[in-house]
């Protein structure tokens, strides 16, 4: 299926993942008219995120995952950039980018480049030298303290105390013992659960959307089954995501060397790369980066995004200063290099940008 290269921006004030568990935890009574009915009234809710499950791609695949054709779902919208870090910390606090400061992947504090994920800087582990607390500015779920069943490795990681600090973590190491943990709190109670699962993002990002891929939304339309056939009654199972996926394979962008002699160094991620211009080159930089990379990519002022709405109606200071001066957004299934973006292997899977295949997330329930 061709990428579609409609620019897709999210619906902060209404069907976003900044607002489903807003949404359950205030009053499950009265959902929004867009959350599936199913969900309305439960006495106990289970969230599970599923990263890196995109509408579309489910869509493409309904005959291969029974268990979510069934359930009741609608499309929404994640948050931008579509980067996990971003869209966690939304799910988590329930606020726009611009106001939970977790603004992408790769983030600028000063000139340090801060991996939000590995929590690391050039220099190396950067949890001494950047309080994650200063990065993810808002407090997760409101003033509760749900149980987070997530992996057990990540518990004392950066990025965890940034977007999930004050929560109940309830480590899993495999699959099945995510939903071993999921069952055992339902059983003793809980009114609200976290869940969440990486693996069709890891598959998507190292075999793109062929048949591993395939295999790996299987595995999760099996666990899902299993997790819904332990509801008790009258509970619920909220599916969610926070982005989907575009194939790009070897489709590498280098900036040409115009542009690339403005800018003092970059940001963002290969669909979503911000660029941080020399002192007084940014209208430069605005131009050239326009004029040699407008084919395939959206490219924009700091000052467009943030008046365009894309990180939310504010923008706190924090977040702005985390910002780069042109942002380069892929359009077509192309990444742009950044020789200080690395990782162990190349990502053929990939997503950041605002393209629907990235934008559009599922919001499917179950009752028990």
């Amino acid at each position: 299926m061709a990428l579609d290269t409609r620019l897709v921006l999210p619906d902060y004030g209404d069907a976003c993942v900044c607002n489903v568990a807003t949404a359950l935890l205030d009053d499950p009574d009265h959902l929004p008219s867009w959350f599936p009915s199913a969900a309305v009234g439960a006495d106990q809710v289970v969230m599970l995120v599923v990263d890196g499950l995109g509408w579309n791609q489910l869509q493409e695949r309904l005959s291969i995952a029974t268990t979510m054709a069934a359930m009741q779902g609608v499309a929404i919208t994640t948050v931008a950039p579509t980067t996990t870090a971003t869209g966690l910390t939304s799910l988590a606090t329930g606020a726009p980018p611009g106001e939970h400061g977790v603004v992408g992947y790769r983030i600028a504090i000063g000139r340090d480049i801060l991996n939000v994920l590995r929590w690391t800087t050039s220099r190396g582990d950067a949890r001494d030298s950047i309080d994650p607390r200063s990065i993810g500015l808002l407090e997760p779920f409101g003033s509760q303290r749900p149980p987070v069943v997530n992996r057990a490795e990540v518990e004392f990681s950066g990025f965890t105390e940034a977007h999930l600090r004050g929560t109940r973590h309830v480590g899993y190491r495999m699959p099945s013992t995510l939903n071993a943990e999921v069952v055992r709190l339902l059983r003793s109670g809980e009114p609200f659960i976290y869940a969440y699962y990486d693996g069709i993002d890891k598959v998507a990002h190292e075999y793109g959307l062929g048949d591993h891929y395939a295999a790996e939304l299987q595995a999760i339309d099996m666990m899902i089954a299993a997790l819904i056939a332990a509801l008790p009654k009258n509970a619920a199972l909220v599916v969610t995501a926070d982005h989907g996926q575009v194939e790009v394979g070897d489709n590498m962008v280098r900036l040409h060397p115009e542009v690339q002699s403005c800018v003092d160094f970059q940001s963002g991620e290969g669909r979503f790369r911000w660029l941080h211009a020399y002192p007084g080159s940014a209208p430069e930089l605005l131009e050239t980066a326009g004029r040699h990379h407008g084919d395939v990519a959206w490219v924009l002022s700091r000052e467009q995004v943030v008046s365009d709405g894309w990180f939310g109606p504010k923008v706190v200071p924090e977040a702005l200063a985390r910002l780069g001066d042109v942002a380069v957004v892929a359009r077509e299934p192309v990444a742009f290099e950044d020789p200080a973006d690395t990782g162990p292997f190349q990502l053929i899977g990939r997503h950041g940008s605002m393209t629907a295949d990235e934008v559009l997330v599922p919001l499917l329930v179950a009752r028990g």
